[in-house]
């Protein structure tokens, strides 16, 4: 599930913003129980996963798999992790969320895409939309948030300048991770950790989609 490169749509944005970032194109999840990630299909599924990982932990069971297959990835330092807060809210209907890797590896950035393609950067801008187009007054302002998940610094690349990927692929379990870059041959560990209370992502190459994974 790729999304349109960071600065597409919306008001020019200062010289610093606007180059290009990487997007998540890939979902996961780690299970509670055996902390194996598990690739999640949609966002949508990842962000319904997420929405519940408090009170209702995802295992593998609910992949109808079994603790005892293969880990769909792994963490290390072949993709960019990052981890995602588990509880955050489902978005609201109509709308798209967005999560852009900067092209330093510093951090993520957030944003929504109304569904004329509107670009909303923060908080105000989503009251000031909602505001404006009655249709959407039924929508929680508090299920449009700008919390990003943290960039795990020991699967991000050494020298961030020489990673030419302009996409991240994202996973999401107890922890979120961010997918490989053609340039990282690091051989950081390889076990496979567990991110209790937060989601991991994943960065990859040129596209994709993004994979979430929640942590327990």
């Amino acid at each position: 599930m790729a999304e349109e490169e960071n600065g597409s749509v919306g008001k020019p944005r200062a010289k610093k913003d606007i180059a290009p970032g990487r997007l998540i194109d890939t979902y996961a999840a780690q299970c509670e129980n055996c902390h194996q990630w598990r690739v999640i299909d949609s966002q949508e599924e990842y962000e319904d996963i997420r929405s519940r990982m408090i009170d209702d932990p995802f295992t593998c069971d609910k992949k109808q798999i079994s603790c005892e297959d293969p880990a769909d990835l792994d963490y290390d330092s072949s993709r960019t992790w990052v981890i995602d807060k588990p509880g955050l809210p489902k978005t609201p209907k109509g709308f798209k969320r967005s999560l852009v890797l900067r092209k330093d590896y510093s951090k993520m950035d957030t944003y929504y895409f109304t569904p004329t393609g509107k670009k909303l950067r923060s908080r105000n801008e989503v009251a000031s939309y909602v505001e404006a187009n009655p249709e959407f007054k039924g929508a929680p302002l508090e299920d449009f948030s700008f919390t990003v998940p943290k960039v795990m610094e020991d699967t991000a690349p050494p020298d961030p300048k020489v990673v030419a990927s302009p996409v991240a692929k994202v996973a999401v379990s107890p922890v979120a991770a961010a997918a490989p870059s053609d340039d990282d041959v690091s051989d950081k560990s390889t076990k496979s950790k567990g991110f209790k209370g937060k989601f991991k992502l994943e960065e990859v190459t040129l596209s994709g989609s993004p994979h979430v994974s929640p942590a327990p």
